[in-house]
């Protein structure tokens, strides 16, 4: 890819841009969030037609009018934002419009599932054929996508943040499928924010700014900090917990006996003004489901929610907010934007009624103001305000979700996966915002599948495994990853406490 320019409304996505492949290598794709490495590779797979610019696969120039296009020319691409079907089987989303046919046309349903389950077990993923996707969690729905790409046999394959739902074990599986393709010679674009995956799968490294090209190095023999250095074009500050003396601090959530079938199991905690607790387990622990049950997302079959002392009855997530608990899902394009809305509406819709006369008319300048205030303080790259949330690269995405929480001035914020997608600079700053709220006096509950991540800002840490409650560990020096696993990989037995 040469010289590759791409333009949307008020903004300029690709100046210049170039990318090469070689086959059987994993050449990782890199920068920020808004950098261009995702509408570049949309470029490659035909989804977006380029300004200006070239492109050449096996030494000869071709135009990719659309993504049948690209996949003729044997070009896949797994998107980090889940595009399946949710009506439809995991098999149907697969094989989507090459369905094997039996005579007169009929669709081959024992084949379909049988194909589905041959590349299941090529990937080393337990995944029933047959399951509607909607009853499928984000991760499972993610191997599906990966299963997709890898039907079309392709020989070249995009990767846009494919470990951003798994747990280590998945990756692991992933990368192993992987370093197979690349031994039969394919070459594989790798799009990932977790450093430690670069360099533990990639040849080369390709990285982008502000929609230009940067340079190209090798994996091997460059230091993760210089590949940050020219993402992000300055030395990031590390950010270490600090963890505060909260023995006075009044308990602002206090969780008892919660239980919802076999996803939670008598799960209890309290959590205090000021105090950021870490939830940490492997895929299906229950982490998700314990949130959305004290948000009202999901029924509880029991247990109690106390917030500043007093119970409350959570039915509903509008319960939840007038209680002041503010929820970030994993799943920001489904449960945290309105994507054909813009940038104003999106950070005022929780809280519209602030902006509201006597007569229920919306003040638009001081929505407008305030968005532009949140723009401002969150570092938003957009080109204004009206700008449709669904052009918006994931890190912005998330960041106006975060906004629009912030406004509601929530007392207890539950950030679930709040930097999944993100890149290095966008999270550091997310850090940092997280820290200013828990000195604030907010109460903040972090789930997170990045244990470097739970240890960096948790000031406790909660364990969960098989959704029970296998123990509370402190934050700080004292707790490793280690400590963490031994407890996400505790079955059938009574939480334990650890103190500082």
């Amino acid at each position: 890819m040469t010289a590759v320019d791409k333009h949307f409304p008020g903004v300029h996505a690709l100046k210049s841009a170039q990318f090469d492949l070689m086959p059987g290598e994993v050449h990782a794709l890199m920068g920020e969030n808004g950098a261009g490495k995702s509408t570049l590779m949309k470029v490659l797979s035909g989804i977006y037609q380029p300004d200006g610019g070239t492109v050449e696969v096996s030494g000869a120039s071709v135009t990719i009018s659309g993504p049948r296009a690209a996949q003729a020319l044997g070009i896949g691409i797994i998107h980090q934002e889940l595009a399946l079907m949710n009506d439809l089987t995991v098999a149907q989303n697969i094989f989507i419009g090459r369905e094997p046919r039996r005579s007169f046309g009929r669709l081959d349903e024992a084949q379909l599932n049988a194909d589905a389950a041959a590349i299941f077990a090529q990937m080393k993923v337990h995944i029933d054929p047959q399951a509607e996707v909607r009853t499928l969690s984000v991760a499972k729905q993610q191997m599906v996508e990966i299963a997709k790409a890898l039907s079309f046999r392709s020989r070249i394959l995009i990767m846009d943040e494919p470990t951003a739902a798994l747990n280590e074990a998945e990756t692991n599986e992933l990368f192993a499928i992987i370093r197979g393709l690349k031994a039969e010679g394919v070459g594989v674009v790798y799009i990932s924010h977790k450093m430690d995956e670069i360099r533990r799968i990639s040849d080369r490294v390709t990285i982008m700014r502000d929609g230009a090209y940067v340079g190209t190095v090798h994996a091997a023999d460059t230091p993760i900090e210089t590949i940050i250095s020219m993402m992000v074009g300055r030395e990031l500050e590390a950010v270490h917990v600090d963890i505060p003396d909260l023995s006075t601090a009044p308990v602002a959530l206090e969780v008892r006996g919660l239980n919802r079938g076999r996803a939670i199991r008598d799960v209890g905690f309290s959590l205090k003004r000021g105090e950021i607790l870490g939830f940490a387990g492997l895929m299906g622990a229950g982490r998700t489901e314990v949130a959305r049950a004290i948000f009202g997302a999901d029924p509880r079959d029991s247990g109690e929610i106390i917030v500043h002392g007093k119970p409350a009855s959570i039915r509903t997530p509008k319960d939840a907010v007038a209680a002041g608990i503010g929820y970030l899902s994993e799943d920001r394009k489904h449960f945290g934007l309105a994507l054909g809305l813009d940038v104003r509406a999106n950070v005022g819709m929780t809280s519209l009624e602030r902006f509201a006369n006597a007569m229920g008319v919306l003040d638009e300048a001081a929505l407008e103001k305030t968005a532009r205030d949140y723009i401002a303080q969150l570092a938003i790259r957009t080109p204004s305000d009206r700008q449709e949330v669904r052009l918006l690269s994931g890190g912005n995405q998330q960041k106006i979700v975060i906004a629009k929480w912030l406004l509601r001035d929530c007392d207890i914020l539950i950030f679930d996966e709040p930097t999944r997608g993100i890149d290095v600079g966008a999270k550091a700053e997310i850090y940092r915002l997280m820290q200013a709220l828990a000195a604030d006096g907010k109460a903040i509950i972090v789930i997170s599948s990045e244990l470097p991540e739970v240890l960096r800002l948790s000031h406790r840490i909660a364990v969960m495994c098989e959704g029970r409650l296998t123990g509370i560990l402190p934050g700080g020096p004292s707790t490793s990853q280690e400590d963490i696993m031994r407890l996400a990989t505790v079955r059938h037995s009574a939480p334990e406490e650890a103190t500082a």
